[in-house]
C-alpha cells in the first residue's frame, strides 16, 4: 500500500497530530516513524526507555503513544501506561496503542489491566497500523470536549458534557454512559452512576457495568449482593481480573481473610504483575500464618514494583514482619533501612520504627520492642513533624500500648478523634485499641473530648461565616485547619468560607489558590467526595477566563516536572 493509498482511506487528519514512540530498538522505532510519516505525520517524539517515555509525556500531551511492552532495563510498557493514567498526563482522548511480540496471557491481562486502547502484536504492517489508529481515533474524539474539564477535576461539568455528546453522537453511547458513571463515581455521586450502569444493564449485559454497580453496592453495606454479582462477572469472565480485586475486597471488609486469600490467589496467578494485588495477598498471607505465601508474596512485589510508580515501601515492611516470624532479625532490619533508603522521608521512617518494634515484640524480644516504643515515643515528641495517617497513628498507638508507652499511644489516638469526629465506625476502632490496653474508660473521656474539640472549632467559624463576619470566618478556619489538618469537615468548610468570601467580595487568585490547596489536601485523603465536585465547579464559575484550577494544576505540573514547554 502506498502513501497516497493510506491517506486516500483515511478521514482523519494525521498531520498535525503529536506523536510518541516508546521502544527500545531503534530499527523499530524507525519503522514506526516511517509508517507514521507515511501517514503525513509530522510531529513524533521517540523514546528509548521507559524513563525517558516519562520524561516526555511529563512536558507534552500525546494524541498518539505507540509503546513496546518490553522495553529493557527500566519500566516497561504496562509500567509506563500505570504511571501515565496516574499521573493524569493522558487526556480521555489520548491513544494508546500498545505494541509487543509478546503473546503470553500474563502479560497481555498485565497490560489490559491498565485499559490500553488497543493491543498490537508485531510485526506491523502500515495497514494494520492505519486500521487500528482510524478505529479508536474516531471513537475516542467524542471525548474531546471532556478533556478539559476532566483537566480541572471538575468532574460534574464533564459528566454533563457526556449528556451533551451522547446527543450528538447516539451511536457512542455506551462509551460515553460508562465515562460519566466514572465521572460522577469521582464526583461523589454513587446513586447517580448506579443509574447510570442500571441504564446501560437494561440494554445489553456488560461486565464492566455489573462490575461498576456490584462496587457501589459495596460500599452501600451491600455486600452480599455485592459478592455475588463480582461472582457473577467472574463466572461470565474469568479473566476479568477487576471483578477478582473487589471480590476480595468485599470478604476483607468483612474481615474473612481466608476467602479474601484464595480469590487473590486464583487473580495472582492469572496477572501476577500488579504491584498492589501482591502486597494485599501477601498482606493476607501474613495474617492467617502462611509465612512460605507471604515471603514469596511480598518478593514478588519488590521485584515487579522496582520501575512501577505503585513501588510501595509497604512490601518491605511486610516482608520485614515475614523475617521477623522467621527470626531472622538481621534481614528485617536490612529491609526496613532499604525502605528508608529507597523511599525517605519522616512517615517512611516512623513506620519503618513500628514494623521493627512489631518484629522484636513478635519474636520476644521484649527489651528491644521497649527501646523501638521509646524512640518512637520521642520522634512524635517533635511537633515540627507531620503526623503520620489515619491507619499508621492506629498501628503505632497499638505498638506503643503494647510496650507500655502509654502518654504518646493516648495522643496518637486523640489526634486521630480529632480529625475523624463524626466517624463513629472508626471512633469505635479507636475505642477497641483503649480497650485492648484496658483503657476503656479513660479512652471513652479522651475521645469525647476530643470530639467536643472538633465540633467547636467547626461551629465557630460557620457561626462566624453565617452571621456575615467572613474576615473573621477565613482566620478562624485558618486556624482551625492548623490544629485539625486532616477533618474533612474543617477542611470542606474552611474552602467554602473562602469561596465565600469571594463571591461577596470578587476574585482573588491568592484565595483561590489557598481553596484548590485545602481541596486538593481533601482529595488526597479521601477521592470521590461530593463536596470536593461542588466546590471544584463553584471555584471554576468564580475564576477569570484563564480559570484558577487550570492555573493551579499547570503550577503542579511545572512544580514536579519543571517549566511548561512552549
Amino acid at each position: 500500500m502506498t502513501p497516497h493509498q493510506l491517506v486516500a482511506t483515511n478521514d482523519v487528519d494525521w498531520a498535525e497530530k503529536r506523536y510518541l514512540l516508546v521502544d527500545d530498538f531503534v530499527g523499530i522505532r524507525q519503522l514506526l516513524r516511517e509508517s507514521l510519516r507515511n501517514l503525513g505525520a509530522k510531529h513524533i517524539d521517540q523514546a528509548a526507555s521507559g524513563g525517558e517515555a516519562m520524561v516526555l509525556l511529563g512536558k507534552h500531551r500525546y494524541d498518539v503513544v505507540l509503546c513496546d511492552y518490553n522495553l529493557g532495563d527500566g519500566k516497561n510498557g504496562q509500567q509506563v501506561l500505570e504511571e501515565a493514567r496516574l499521573r493524569n498526563l493522558l487526556m480521555p482522548s489520548s491513544v494508546w496503542l500498545m505494541v509487543s511480540a509478546e503473546k503470553s496471557v500474563e502479560s497481555v491481562m498485565g497490560a489490559a489491566e491498565h485499559q490500553p486502547d488497543a493491543y498490537i502484536i508485531k510485526p506491523i504492517t502500515e495497514g494494520v497500523l492505519l486500521t487500528r489508529l482510524n478505529r479508536v481515533w474516531n471513537k475516542k474524539q467524542i471525548f474531546k470536549e471532556i478533556d478539559h474539564a476532566y483537566a480541572d477535576k471538575d468532574f460534574l461539568r464533564a459528566a454533563k458534557l457526556c449528556d451533551e455528546q451522547i446527543a450528538s453522537n447516539p451511536l457512542h453511547e455506551i462509551e460515553l454512559l460508562r465515562m460519566k458513571a466514572t465521572l460522577l463515581l469521582k464526583s461523589g455521586e454513587p446513586e447517580k452512576a448506579r443509574r447510570v450502569y442500571e441504564k446501560v444493564l437494561e440494554e445489553r449485559d456488560y461486565n464492566w457495568a455489573r462490575c461498576g454497580l456490584a462496587k457501589i453496592m459495596m460500599n452501600n453495606g451491600e455486600v452480599a449482593a455485592s459478592q455475588a454479582m463480582f461472582q457473577s462477572v467472574i463466572t461470565a469472565n474469568r479473566f476479568y481480573i477487576d471483578a477478582y480485586d473487589q471480590l476480595a475486597t468485599s470478604h476483607l471488609m468483612q474481615g474473612n481473610i481466608e476467602e479474601a486469600f484464595g480469590v487473590l490467589e486464583k487473580a495472582t496467578k492469572m496477572s501476577p504483575n500488579s504491584v498492589l494485588r501482591q502486597v494485599t495477598y501477601g498482606h493476607s498471607a501474613l495474617k492467617l500464618g502462611n509465612i512460605p505465601v507471604a515471603e514469596k508474596a511480598f518478593r514478588k512485589c519488590i521485584d515487579i514494583g522496582e520501575y512501577s510508580v505503585r513501588k510501595t515501601p509497604e512490601a518491605f515492611f511486610g516482608l520485614a514482619r515475614v523475617c521477623g516470624q522467621k527470626n531472622d532479625i538481621k534481614e528485617a532490619q536490612r529491609l526496613l533501612n532499604a525502605a528508608i533508603h529507597q523511599f525517605g522521608g519522616d512517615q517512611v521512617i516512623l513506620r519503618a520504627k513500628i514494623t521493627e518494634g512489631l518484629v522484636y515484640h513478635e519474636s520476644g524480644d521484649y527489651r528491644r520492642a521497649r527501646k523501638s516504643g521509646e524512640e518512637l515515643e520521642a520522634m512524635l515528641a517533635d511537633e515540627s513533624k507531620q503526623r503520620p495517617g489515619t491507619d499508621t497513628c492506629m498501628e503505632m498507638a497499638t505498638l506503643l500500648f503494647a510496650v507500655g508507652v502509654k502518654e504518646a499511644g493516648t495522643s496518637l489516638l486523640c489526634f486521630v478523634a480529632r480529625n475523624n469526629h463524626d466517624n463513629l465506625p472508626l471512633l469505635d476502632q479507636v475505642q477497641a485499641i483503649f480497650d485492648k490496653a484496658r483503657m476503656s474508660e479513660e479512652g471513652a473521656e479522651h475521645i469525647k473530648a476530643a470530639r467536643k474539640e472538633a465540633t467547636d472549632m467547626m461551629n465557630t467559624g460557620v457561626l462566624l461565616w453565617k452571621t456575615g463576619k467572613l474576615d473573621e470566618a477565613v482566620e478562624w478556619m485558618r486556624v482551625a485547619r492548623k490544629a485539625l489538618p486532616n477533618n474533612l469537615r474543617i477542611l470542606f468548610n474552611a474552602a467554602q468560607i473562602l469561596i465565600s468570601y469571594m463571591q461577596q467580595n470578587g476574585h482573588d487568585a491568592a484565595l483561590a489558590d489557598e481553596a484548590v490547596a485545602v481541596l486538593m489536601h481533601v482529595d488526597a485523603l479521601a477521592p470521590g467526595q461530593q463536596r470536593f465536585a461542588q466546590l471544584m465547579e463553584q471555584l471554576t464559575q468564580l475564576a477569570p477566563m484563564q480559570g484558577v484550577v487550570a492555573a493551579a494544576a499547570a503550577s503542579e505540573f511545572e512544580a514536579e516536572n519543571g517549566p511548561l514547554p512552549e
